[in-house]
């Protein structure tokens, strides 16, 4: 079988059926931008995950179209969307997770796209059409995707290791790694992860069920390196780790950094985990919105979206992309402790919830 027929069949495999969620709002008074294809209005300031695109292809499409080209980055959905929802925060793109996009269209905190400016959407597989957050694709572009799991140092831990989330969580194992520990500073991934070890849902709006999670993140907060999302990786592979709660891509780039690869493994509980999609969307305040079109259409063009993948080992929405991804990363993104698909739960938007989320993880932080 053919690379790209085996990538194909992958991507139907992973195909994403997600939970419901309430998308809310309309475009009432949020205009989509009156934009060419491959207009610019002006130079280009992204707001970003860390380490998700290579700083030379912003280089690229700066050289490309004569516009600079900013980023600043943030660890969470809940940092970055207050400060979009509050207006003029300079940014023209930014690239949430799935459950944000709704929260973000109910606030008409994004504006709709004008999609005969991307005339690349076209390169968007199937499997990422008709996502629930986002239906009809008016508001968003799917950028990545990927899981969120567990990245262990087997020099420390050893190669026959329990794959659960217990290695976090039950003093019984964890303690033995006390110090040298981290988790992702982000309230639904990290209470998340504490729901799966509890066999609840990632989406729970138990109150009951979200007390006994909160209690076991705060009982683990002595055994923990830090909480944090932008270097869990590199917190590993220096050894200041042995147990990283993280992103898959994130970890595998990382291992490919070391003299030994093989000495880290990434792998998604037993109990479960995240999988995820992270889209482009532009502020509805946008100081540059044909700018931030155009630079969607570009990473949507089959030699970006493989340069995007290739670089950050996420898997790509992009069809066009397939044929141009690098061997070891089709070999990553299909690994089934990489992608458990019948173990993998997407975070949805839970409405009015989701402030007992954030303050779940406040108390649990201390």
């Amino acid at each position: 079988m053919s690379t790209k027929s085996l990538l194909r069949l992958l991507a139907g495999t992973l195909s994403v059926v997600l939970i419901a969620a309430a998308c809310g709002g309309d475009d009432d008074g949020v205009s989509s931008a009156d934009c060419d294809v491959g207009e610019t209005d002006g130079d280009l300031a992204i707001y970003n995950w860390a380490e998700y695109i290579d700083e030379e292809q912003l280089a690229a499409f700066s050289d490309e179209f004569g516009v600079s080209v900013t980023m600043d980055v943030y660890d969470s959905n809940e940092a970055m969307q207050p400060i979009i929802a509050a207006g003029n925060s300079g940014y023209s793109l930014i690239v949430p997770s799935d459950y944000m996009v709704a929260i973000l269209i109910a606030g008409e905190d994004i504006q709709p796209l004008n999609k005969d400016a991307i005339p690349n959407l076209a390169n968007i597989s199937s499997d990422f059409r008709g996502l629930v957050y986002d239906p009809e694709g008016d508001y968003t572009a799917p950028y990545q995707w990927g899981t969120t799991g567990i990245a262990v140092d087997t020099a420390v831990v050893g190669t026959d290791f329990p794959r659960t989330w217990g290695l976090i969580f039950d003093p019984a194992i964890a303690d033995q790694y006390a110090g040298r520990i981290s988790l992702l500073n982000d309230p639904r991934e990290t209470i998340g992860a504490a729901l799966k070890y509890l066999g609840y849902s990632l989406n729970s709006t138990s109150q009951d069920e979200l007390d006994e999670a909160t209690a076991l993140v705060a009982a683990s907060r002595d055994r923990l390196a830090a909480f944090n999302t932008d270097s869990s990786d590199e917190l590993l592979t220096t050894g200041e780790t042995a147990v990283a709660h993280g992103y898959s891509g994130d970890m595998f780039t990382q291992f490919l950094e070391t003299e030994d690869p093989s000495q880290y493994v990434y792998f998604v509980p037993t109990e479960g985990g995240t999988r995820w999609i992270d889209n482009m969307g532009i502020p509805f305040d946008a100081p540059s919105p044909c700018t931030a079109h155009t630079f969607i259409n570009w990473l949507l063009e089959a030699e970006n979206g493989a340069w995007l993948s290739n670089w950050n080992y996420y898997g790509t929405p992009n069809t066009a992309a397939y044929d141009l991804l690098d061997e070891d990363l089709f070999d990553f993104i299909s690994d089934p402790a990489v992608a458990p698909v019948a173990i993998l739960e997407e975070i949805v938007d839970t409405g009015d919830f989701e402030v007992n989320y954030s303050d779940a993880f406040t108390e649990a932080k201390g």
